[in-house]
């Protein structure tokens, strides 16, 4: 039983959310320099490694699917943006029911600090350009695995699932055992980080009552994919914890694949499927980020007293779920790719967006983490509509002459 305890990768993520406050207490700024600089260095790596990931898991996974793969590419994003409008919609229903009682009285504070500006700095630093784009190696992996589902190439195809082997080397061996201290670094920083109080303290109840709807959207989706699945929606849940508490350490989607990949198998997902979805998902389905934000500026909107329609926020709201697709896996993303719609469709301010940020960056986590723990139950849904038609094959095997449908 201990083995197995010192093996998990969640009990040493949750150890290294622990310890990375407590050190944070006491730790000199000449130390946790160190794990700042590794941070910074690991990060980089990660910028760099996770569009040759996508591209890897993504394309054989699409060339193996042979005829009907552009149907479960339609199936897979509409589930996702699914999820991720009706979370929206969700966060829409809770502040218009809540918000006139939790924020009666409260006025709009803007002069908050930067939340990121008082880290500390790493000693170096080395660049990492990435080969290509986050969305660059999503659509190429389309093109190519599409493409491969018409035109018979053998050599190709066993050339991709080499570099996917490959990958998911340098996954197993290298990224996921540097994640915990990658996490450690993470929470160190933040509690050492001297304008997080105020960030905090500006929106109060709001950055609470987001966190507590991230779990509760959470929830949701894995009642349902348990309800279509036929599984038990608890215990799928519990064996996604890994990918929310590492996405909770990264808060990164795209850096959070191989264990969301990895924690979705636990659940009886085929490979194919998994191999599929989680990192589609990645980039597309946004639900946790969706719930903050929108209960975020609905909360300005709220004590700025601006004069927002119904259909304004169901605008925003349609429009974010595809905008914030513009910025998948970067920590804070999300809210950079929403600031033109909150200023366009809301009516926002510079200091509102401003606050908007702010805020948004000091739990940022939580929403990547309800982000990737919700791929988990997408893939479960996909898995049971599938049947087992999601097959990866080899292409001499799958139909060639007909295009993929």
């Amino acid at each position: 039983m201990k083995n197995k305890l010192l093996r998990s990768l969640l009990f040493w993520v949750v150890v290294a959310i622990v310890l990375g406050y407590i050190c944070s207490l006491f730790f000199p700024d000449w130390l946790a320099r160190v794990f700042v600089t590794f941070n910074g260095l690991f990060s980089n790596f990660l910028g760099f490694f996770v569009p040759v990931l996508i591209f890897a898991l993504i394309a054989p996974a699409i060339a193996g699917l042979g005829r009907g793969a552009g149907k479960w590419l339609g199936i897979t994003a509409g589930v996702a943006y699914g999820s991720t409008i009706i979370s929206g919609l969700i966060a829409w229903g809770t502040a218009s029911a809540l918000y006139p009682t939790l924020l009666a009285g409260k006025s709009l504070v803007t002069d908050v600090a930067d939340p990121e500006a008082g880290g500390l700095t790493p000693y170096f630093s080395v660049e990492m350009p990435p080969p290509l784009e986050v969305m660059s190696a999503l659509l190429l992996a389309f093109v190519v695995g599409l493409s491969m589902t018409a035109v018979k190439s053998d050599n190709l195809y066993n050339v991709l699932e080499e570099l996917n082997a490959m990958v998911l080397k340098v996954v197993t061996t290298f990224v996921i055992p540097l994640l915990p201290i990658y996490i450690f670094g993470t929470f160190l920083n933040l509690g050492m980080n001297e304008n997080f109080g105020d960030t905090m303290a500006a929106m109060g109840v709001v950055l609470v009552l987001s966190i507590v709807m991230t779990l509760v959207i959470v929830l949701l989706q894995y009642l349902l994919a348990g309800a279509v699945a036929g599984v038990n929606p608890f215990t799928a849940l519990k064996n996604m914890l890994p990918a929310y508490f590492t996405a909770l350490g990264t808060s990164s989607s795209a850096a959070t694949i191989p264990v969301t990949y990895e924690s979705t198998l636990k659940n009886k997902v085929e490979e194919e499927v998994a191999g599929f979805v989680v990192p589609l998902c990645a980039t597309i389905h946004l639900s946790g980020s969706m719930m903050k934000i929108t209960l975020y500026a609905l909360s300005i909107v709220y004590m700025a007293s601006l004069d927002v329609t119904g259909g304004q926020i169901i605008g925003f709201i349609l429009l974010l779920g595809i905008m914030m697709i513009a910025a998948p896996g970067v920590p804070g993303g999300a809210i950079m790719a929403a600031v033109g719609l909150l200023q366009s469709n809301l009516g926002f301010d510079e200091s509102m967006v401003s606050l908007m940020i702010a805020s948004y960056i000091v739990v940022d986590s939580f929403g990547t983490a309800a982000n990737v723990t919700g791929d988990g139950a997408i893939a479960l849904i996909v898995n049971k509509l599938a049947g087992g038609k999601i097959k990866g094959q080899p292409l001499t095997d799958a139909p060639s002459a007909e295009p993929a449908r």
